[in-house]
């Protein structure tokens, strides 16, 4: 029990270190643009920016992480048995019921996202509805539960936004720098303008990966096995889940919606059937199946 206190604690502490972090940045970078065009509306802009940004980061993450998996809420008639397990599981593990999405994704996986149990959400794909079995689902479903228990999805949900904000300015950077920018009437001002946005843009170039490998940190692979251990007592059989991360690694069904911005929320790496890029391989923050699979059987024994 005090292990499991450690982990809330140091998740909270991570959630607010990734803000703090974001809202620094933006602020600086405000700051840069201020000085360079000598004009403070430009960094009161960024301040509340910035703020902005964390405060959707932090209340509406979760709504964001949903539509972009493309997830439809459930309810108990839509689909019965799905409901009623997640509903039997959130009892067991004396946690309130969550919301129920289901993805139109055929490839097997699942994810849990919200700053709080009782905001909890958790959404299944609808190939892992069509290809586990009841005990697969069920373990699945634990784990899922287990993030949410152990406080994991508050720093998962909330690094949604900020992988995905640091994706989204380093791209209009870029393009800045290719196209031009300032807004100066004279060539020494264009020249300044123009050169400001060709450091920023690259400088956002290297913080983008910097960016990636600070979530990498925030959420560390532990936490997956830490959910795996904590979903298999929740179901009592640890070979349920082994035997679905068997069949989520052996799938390669390829995933519409698989994003870096979230990645990590998924059981698993949402980017099968596809050449993974180095870019996308320092958003992957989970350990390997095999692993995960030898662990859980180690339970058993």
């Amino acid at each position: 029990m005090a292990s499991l206190y450690s982990q809330r604690d140091a998740n909270i502490r991570r959630t607010w270190f990734l803000l703090g972090s974001f809202l620094i940045l933006v602020i600086a970078i405000g700051f840069v643009f201020a000085q360079a065009y000598r004009s403070p509306g430009i960094l009161y802009l960024a301040v509340a920016l910035a703020i902005g940004m964390n405060l959707i980061g932090y209340f509406a993450s979760d709504q964001i992480a949903l539509a972009m998996a493309r997830a439809q809420p459930i309810q108990k008639k839509d689909n019965p048995y799905l409901w009623n397990m997640v509903e039997n599981l959130a009892i067991t593990a004396g946690l309130p019921m969550p919301r129920v999405f289901v993805t139109p994704e055929l490839q097997v996986n699942a994810f849990a996202t919200g700053r709080d149990p009782k905001h909890a959400a958790i959404a299944v794909t609808a190939g892992a509805l069509q290809k586990l079995e009841n005990e697969e689902l069920e373990g699945v479903l634990a784990h899922e539960l287990s993030h949410v228990g152990n406080r994991d999805t508050l720093v998962m949900t909330v690094a949604v936004i900020l992988a995905g904000i640091i994706s989204i300015a380093s791209d209009f950077f870029l393009r800045s720098m290719w196209f031009g920018g300032g807004g100066g009437h004279d060539r020494d001002s264009d020249n300044r303008g123009g050169n400001l946005f060709a450091v920023v843009g690259i400088a956002l170039a290297i913080l983008a990966p910097i960016g990636a490998m600070l979530i990498q940190l925030a959420i560390s692979r532990k936490r997956e096995f830490l959910a795996d251990a904590s979903g298999a007592l929740l179901t009592r059989y640890p070979e349920g889940l082994a035997r679905a991360l068997e069949k989520i690694g052996g799938d390669r069904t390829p995933m519409q919606a698989a994003s870096d911005a979230t990645a990590h929320l998924w059981i698993s790496n949402p980017f099968k059937g596809k050449a993974i890029s180095g870019f996308h391989k320092l958003f992957l923050t989970h350990p390997p199946i095999a692993e995960r699979i030898a662990a859980l059987r180690g339970m058993a024994t």
